[in-house]
């Protein structure tokens, strides 16, 4: 946030900065105690501002959007991406990042504090954007966020995996983000404590739903026994290239690609973290 960098030049900020710099954090606190959207953009047109290039400015949709996010003020996020839809996703000004270009980083942002209702308005948002298709994958697949910062070089996608954010990713794969982070998902399943092994599994789940070919593993094949027991005999021998996918593999990808609630809404008994195992 722009009042907690650290830099020489803030020991001898202008006053004009030091007010900035006080407005920013009074809207900051005033998205965390989730007040009122109307109130909200009040204080984000007329009342706060942050200092750029010199001067003084309002917030824009998109800075505002990322505290949103933060603080899961879905009302709020939800007014910002109808109203300005997609310009609300563009990247932050250099007040908020030290690395000018960096990259909107809404998506990362959302994965991490793990806000599926938010990301889920985002890939609304996205879906019925008017630009090409391409620039819709380009954002979905972009390395978000300040090249100083912990997400720097990560997709969503591979952040959901590492995270095991197994809600998130599977949002994002339904919306056309790449399947990348496979052997991530099979390391973090194979090392990850007993309390988190369940998300692991359903992050390496949903990957193998979406992935209509397996990459290149051949450190898999050097040691079969260790992650047959981890993938079962089936699935092993397809990321191996022995065998064809399984067949309940197929089908459920097929299920995968109406939509998210098409794989949540299933019974127990057949969703796919389970099934997979058992291959």
């Amino acid at each position: 946030m722009p009042w907690l960098r650290s830099s020489p030049q803030c020991l001898s900020l202008s006053p004009g900065q030091r007010e900035c710099e006080r407005t920013a954090f009074s809207f900051y606190c005033a998205v965390r105690q989730q007040l009122p959207v109307w109130l909200l953009e009040e204080m984000r047109s007329m009342e706060v501002f942050c200092w750029d290039n010199g001067s003084p400015r309002a917030f824009l949709p998109s800075e505002a959007l990322l505290y949103a996010i933060v603080h899961d003020h879905r009302d709020y996020a939800r007014y910002l991406l109808n109203r300005f839809s997609v310009s609300a996703l563009r990247a932050p000004s250099c007040s908020f990042c030290c690395c000018p270009g960096s990259g909107a980083p809404h998506l990362n942002v959302a994965v991490r504090y793990n806000r599926v209702a938010v990301l889920s308005m985002v890939m609304e948002a996205l879906k019925d954007c008017d630009g090409p298709p391409g620039k819709r994958g380009e954002y979905l697949d972009g390395c978000g966020g300040c090249v100083h910062a912990a997400d720097a070089g990560k997709t969503a996608v591979q952040l959901a995996v590492e995270l095991s954010h197994p809600d998130c990713l599977l949002q994002l794969l339904v919306h056309g983000a790449r399947p990348d982070g496979l052997e991530v998902a099979l390391q973090r399943l194979e090392s990850c404590v007993v309390s988190e092994r369940q998300a692991a599994q359903r992050c390496l789940d949903f990957l193998l739903l979406f992935l209509s070919k397996p990459p290149p593993l051949p450190w898999l094949r050097d040691e079969p026994q260790r992650w047959q027991g981890v993938l079962g005999d089936s699935v092993f021998s397809w990321l191996c290239g022995l065998a064809p996918s399984p067949l309940l593999l197929q089908a459920l990808r097929c299920l995968a690609q109406s939509g998210s609630h098409c794989i949540t809404s299933l019974p127990d008994f057949l969703q796919p973290e389970i099934h997979f195992r058992l291959l």
